[in-house]
């Protein structure tokens, strides 16, 4: 549900979203997302007060970004959340911003590396995406 409504609100802002990215170092990001002027945004959705007690991992995606957010729904307090990062209210059919996060320019080889591994990935998946379809309806 977090995630549709991100996706949602992302495409309306002319980001390209990838879910599921595996970055340098096997970590794997919730949310992906590319601007249209090449800026690098990942967010972490976590659904419970629990999931993010227990999740540790989301510093090291700031290495990783230019811009860092949680993204969760209405029934998990925000407060909860570092106010050094930015923070997504999503309800299952949009999101809105409820704090922006501050931007952390990646370096330039940082950059080269998650866009490669960004872009790899989509064709990667667009080409599976194919097959599968070519599989299913033959003469497609």
């Amino acid at each position: 549900m977090i995630r549709r409504g991100m996706q949602a609100l992302l495409r309306d802002m002319r980001h390209a979203v990838l879910p599921e990215l595996v970055l340098a170092g096997g970590r794997r990001a919730d949310l992906v997302s590319l601007s249209d002027k090449g800026e690098i945004w990942i967010i972490e959705i976590k659904s419970s007060i629990e999931d993010f007690r227990v999740d540790r991992k989301w510093p090291e995606y700031r290495l990783c970004c230019d811009r860092f957010f949680f993204a969760t729904h209405p029934g998990v307090p925000t407060e909860i959340f570092p106010e050094e990062c930015g923070l997504f209210l999503s309800d299952g059919y949009g999101a809105h911003l409820l704090r922006e996060a501050p931007e952390h320019r990646l370096p330039p080889a940082t950059r080269k590396a998650v866009t490669l591994t960004y872009s790899r990935t989509a064709a990667e998946r667009l080409m599976q995406a194919e097959l599968a379809a070519c599989e299913k309806w033959p003469g497609v």
